[in-house]
């Protein structure tokens, strides 16, 4: 009689199961070790930006640059009315397109300024045109530490072959997803809030004319943004927001 912890099914499927078992600890032991180097480097690289932010090498700038892409110059349906004592501001919810344009900025962290330049698409000749912009615009003798995100842009080989050819450029990339770490974010955040978002503009002309005044502006009486927060305070709290989403039930 066969007993029923004897068949030749049975004992298969128990050895397949411990193979299936043995390879899921050691996939998660492999994603817990590729999560922490990934850790490991963003932290290097949170350091490497906070520490440009706060102590930038002698005889160099550090400069903060980003492209705010697809920034739509609206014209809304009927005049907005002004605010006024017990009425509030009146904006149309509705409002005709009038073509997009795209923002190329960074800010020189040390006195605030702002380089900047609309151009019609973000693509790496847009890109290679602005780093020449910079270059113009910025002293000769000094180097240039520029904080960029991961956008292909940014990447392409012929962005790179430029840059070779310009030693005193030097690039250094934010961590993925890690936007909080480019201070040109929290400008645009003012320029968005301050003229865009709330501007009538019957064409990409007075849209980008509106911008320049907006920065000229800015420029004259420029002002930086000072990094109070260190990057580890920071990466804690990500942390921690992780470790709780973490523990919430997936449906």
């Amino acid at each position: 009689m066969v007993g029923a912890n004897d068949g030749p099914g049975h004992g298969s499927q128990q050895g397949d199961g411990s193979t299936h078992l043995a390879r899921q600890r050691a996939e998660a032991a492999s994603r817990e070790i590729v999560q922490g180097l990934e850790r490991s480097a963003v932290r290097r690289q949170a350091g490497r930006c906070r520490g440009l932010y706060l102590n930038p090498p002698e005889n160099a700038l550090a400069l903060s640059c980003d492209e705010k892409s697809q920034i739509q110059a609206l014209d809304r349906t009927q005049k907005s009315l002004p605010l006024f004592p017990g009425r509030l501001k009146t904006l149309t919810h509705d409002y005709k397109r009038n073509g997009t344009t795209t923002l190329f900025a960074a800010i020189e962290l040390a006195q605030g300024r702002i380089v900047a330049e609309c151009l019609p698409q973000h693509r790496h000749q847009e890109w290679i045109r602005f780093l020449k912009k910079i270059d113009a615009e910025t002293l000769p003798n000094l180097d240039l530490h520029l904080i960029v995100d991961n956008y292909a842009t940014h990447k392409d080989p012929n962005a790179w072959k430029w840059l070779k050819r310009h030693r005193r450029f030097h690039i250094h990339f934010t961590p993925t997803s890690s936007s909080w770490l480019n201070v040109i974010e929290r400008w645009f955040r003012d320029i968005t809030q301050d003229r865009i978002r709330n501007g009538v503009f019957r064409s990409v002309a007075e849209l980008e004319q509106a911008i320049r005044d907006y920065i000229a502006h800015h420029n004259a009486h420029p002002k930086t943004f000072v990094w109070t927060k260190k990057a580890e305070d920071i990466l804690a709290k990500v942390t921690r927001a992780r470790a709780s989403l973490n523990k919430i039930p997936s449906e």
